[in-house]
């Protein structure tokens, strides 16, 4: 647990010695680098940290961190890290999943975590393929997508990982792009510290069957125009020159030129991730042009443990049974000669 830790670690103290198998170019070796460079800083000991995943490439995740975990069942990390969390509340509990493995076969217990709020992290890899399987169009697959299994376009329209997220009530979303190591180091941290139950959606590409699916938003030649990275409390500001951001036009966000048409910083939204109303928080998640990333709801709340740990102390104080016999030999009783 925080602030009782037993030694200070370094990356190493989390790097097995399994060899990591992935494509080579794949942004899971950025994704893996970054929580092994982040959990030394969390200020939890190494043995209260456990890694949950389901199926797919990024649920080869557990055997590459020196940690506990388990390589669960497509799409059912999250009801096995719910197990875990509950059973030992002091543990640092992270389900490591793909778009495929979540939001698919593991679509209901994906959902249901997120509103019961357990005190857990979840980092979903989306790279809007299934690449385990060799390309097959995944629920994040965009619409006239040619894929293994639609090689004629896909013709489903596609979730957003933050929209459905947030429509099931997550207290913590965020978003980031798979090939910024050191702000991905942060974010994890950040999510560890939260209490209650994080998402964060790493904008992650597949060399082989997806590839440059996210690239118009995070190469580094179009970045600082195509993402506005939000921070609590500051500006939305975001572009190249730093002379963009956002307002509240109607019920819509509007792109505008600080300078042009009388607009100052004074006039964009400032960014309020603690909120508890999730209205604008959505509208952040559903933005596409420029697509926002960092944190973007971070609204602290009851968590289901200490929901659980309240109703079981109320049952207990109201109850006039102590011990077992009290139930045992309460009422009408008789004995068996």
């Amino acid at each position: 647990m925080e602030g009782t830790v037993d030694k200070k670690y370094t990356f190493k103290d989390f790097t097995s010695d399994q060899e990591v198998r992935w494509c080579p170019g794949c942004d899971d070796y950025v994704i893996l680098r970054a929580m092994q460079k982040a959990l030394p800083e969390m200020g939890v000991n190494k043995e209260d940290v456990v890694f949950i995943s389901g199926i797919g490439c990024s649920s080869r995740f557990p055997y590459y961190i020196d940690s506990y975990g388990m390589h669960s069942i497509h799409g059912r990390a999250p009801a096995v890290a719910s197990g875990v969390k509950l059973a030992n509340p002091d543990l640092s509990v992270w389900v490591i999943t793909g778009d495929g493995d979540a939001m698919a076969i593991g679509g209901n217990h994906f959902i249901h975590v997120l509103r019961r709020n357990i005190d857990l992290n979840i980092v979903l890899f989306n790279n809007e393929i299934y690449g385990l399987t060799k390309g097959q169009f995944s629920p994040t697959s965009l619409v006239g997508q040619k894929t293994k299994s639609s090689p004629y376009g896909n013709t489903q329209q596609p979730f957003q990982p933050g929209e459905l997220a947030i429509g099931a009530q997550a207290r913590f979303f965020a978003r980031i792009g798979g090939n910024t190591p050191k702000e991905m180091t942060k974010m994890f941290i950040d999510a560890e510290k939260f209490k209650g139950t994080s998402l964060i959606e790493v904008l992650q590409n597949c060399v082989i069957f997806n590839d440059g699916c996210f690239t118009k938003y995070t190469d580094k030649s179009v970045r600082l125009d195509m993402q506005l990275t939000v921070e609590h409390g500051k500006p939305m500001i975001f572009g190249k020159e730093r002379n963009k951001g956002l307002i509240l036009n109607g019920l819509k966000l509007e792109v505008v030129t600080i300078g042009e048409n009388g607009i100052t910083q004074e006039d964009l939204l400032v960014h309020d991730a603690k909120e508890q109303d999730p209205t604008l928080h959505q509208m952040l998640a559903r933005l596409q042009d420029p697509i926002v990333t960092g944190i973007i709801r971070a609204f602290e709340d009851v968590t289901l443990e200490e929901r659980e740990d309240a109703l079981t102390e109320e049952v207990k104080a109201n109850s006039n049974f102590r011990k077992v016999d009290d139930l045992l030999f309460a009422g009408e009783t008789y004995t068996v000669d």
